[in-house]
């Protein structure tokens, strides 16, 4: 049972990044429940619902030009702990704002919560990537 779920988890994982790599929009909001709330190091506040979120994405496209171009995610780990799952990545994107095209390296902790038959984000944090 803990191994399907994983692999469950894993799979609400890509489908998240996928969708976040692509541009995909309704795709990548779509697996986060209305009530997720997110943690980012690039913006100034905590965003308290995917509302929140999706207001933000929309102002980055109409002021900035944003856009996704690609997303790599690798070092994953799943861990699942009865209805909650907690997915951790290091992920490379590269993205477009204000005409210039940049590649970030981060990493991600995404919590999801089974709900109605379904695995969805209610949390996402991501902080820069160390180097060493």
């Amino acid at each position: 049972m803990t191994e399907q779920r994983e692999r469950e988890v894993a799979a609400a994982a890509a489908a998240i990044v996928d969708a976040f790599g692509s541009h995909d929009v309704e795709a990548y909001f779509a697996g986060f429940a209305p009530d997720a709330s997110f943690v980012f190091y690039t913006t100034p506040e905590r965003l308290e619902s995917r509302e929140s979120y999706e207001q933000l994405w929309r102002e980055w496209e109409l002021s900035a030009g944003f856009r996704v171009i690609a997303c790599t995610s690798t070092n994953g780990r799943v861990q699942v702990y009865g209805d909650v799952g907690v997915f951790m990545h290091d992920v490379e994107t590269t993205l477009e704002m204000d005409g210039v095209e940049t590649t970030v390296l981060e990493r991600e902790t995404i919590v999801f919560h089974h709900r109605a038959g379904a695995w969805l984000a209610v949390h996402e944090h991501l902080s820069p990537l160390a180097l060493t």
